[in-house]
């Protein structure tokens, strides 16, 4: 059944497309990409794909706009070599956060992306713990929108942590706190979040909900330059928390992240592998979950033609 199956990389995480390959049990398929000395990005694919299968891994991390480049060119190179289906693999969407026109003057840039690679010829979009739902919206494409939750979660629970709440950073994570305690089976706490203008720095004064005493797990899609995740600890530590752990799933750790997490109160912060997590952004409070086997289940059920919802059922 995965005979005209084939899977491509681009630069930015060829780690990840590897174990995904190897989930699978496919070889990754071959291609040359470069730079000229313009600053020309090039695309060449080295095998045929002619009537195949195609699923393209790229998410979204440094340098973002060569990646999406890359991208871009190789979906074209793919749909020009007569494939039969191409779908983009995100674990991690470009531009996520920029999903909604709240200021004068800017860009809908989410919306832009899913507008290029539609143009650029892909047929079908999977991804995982887009920043807003509602990027879905943005394709006139199937989306398939995968979640790192049952990696996460279950991970705490084989720890099985006495008197757990699961503590969402913001009203807008709610909805996420809520899977996580309904899994986890224990209550769940919301902190007043207000973000200060573009700047990464937030206020945070209030906890809804007990977190008194009690072993505190902070669940957020992302982590940039963990300011906001750094604040929340320090806000449920003034709150007399008994212990902080944190799972986040798209772990993006600019500038001094992983010192501000390892200098903070925060016991363990759990993340995926969506992005790549080089050794010298790593410490001995963070630990990083292979998030392959999620996307190789679901890759496996689009290419049989099998329903993706069973891959949340299996977890």
């Amino acid at each position: 059944m995965l005979d005209e199956l084939k899977l491509f990389s681009g630069r930015a995480h060829p780690d990840l497309a590897r174990q995904i390959c190897t989930e699978l049990g496919v070889d990754l398929g071959s291609s040359e990409i470069m730079k000229f000395t313009n600053d020309n990005s090039f695309v060449r694919v080295n095998e045929s794909v002619r009537e195949s299968d195609v699923f393209v891994i790229q998410p979204s991390c440094e340098p973002v706009n060569d990646g999406l480049m890359e991208l871009l060119i190789m979906i074209d190179a793919l749909k020009r070599a007569s494939v039969r289906r191409l779908t983009a693999v995100l674990p991690y969407f470009p531009y996520g956060r920029s999903d909604k026109k709240d200021q004068p003057r800017i860009s809908i840039t989410a919306r832009l992306v899913a507008d290029l690679l539609e143009v650029a010829g892909v047929q079908r979009v999977v991804s995982a713990d887009l920043h807003a739902p509602q990027i879905q919206g943005f394709f006139s494409i199937p989306v398939d929108h995968l979640t790192a939750i049952p990696i996460l979660a279950g991970y705490f629970a084989d720890k099985q942590l006495d008197d757990l709440v699961v503590v969402a950073p913001d009203a807008g994570r709610a909805k996420m706190a809520r899977q996580y305690a309904k899994r986890l089976q224990c209550p769940m706490a919301i902190i007043d979040k207000r973000r200060l203008g573009n700047e990464e720095s937030v206020a945070m004064e209030h906890v809804i909900g007990d977190v008194g005493n009690k072993r505190c797990l902070l669940i957020d899609d992302e982590i940039s330059s963990g300011g906001s995740l750094v604040g929340a600890v320090n806000t449920l530590a003034e709150f007399n928390a008994l212990e902080i752990y944190a799972a986040v799933t798209h772990p993006v750790f600019c500038g001094m992240a992983p010192q501000r997490i390892s200098s903070s109160p925060l016991k363990e912060l759990v993340v995926t592998n969506t992005v790549p997590v080089p050794e010298n952004k790593r410490n001995d409070k963070i630990t990083v979950l292979s998030i392959a086997p999620l996307f190789a289940e679901a890759i496996r059920c689009i290419h049989t033609g099998t329903s993706v919802s069973t891959v949340f059922e299996k977890e």
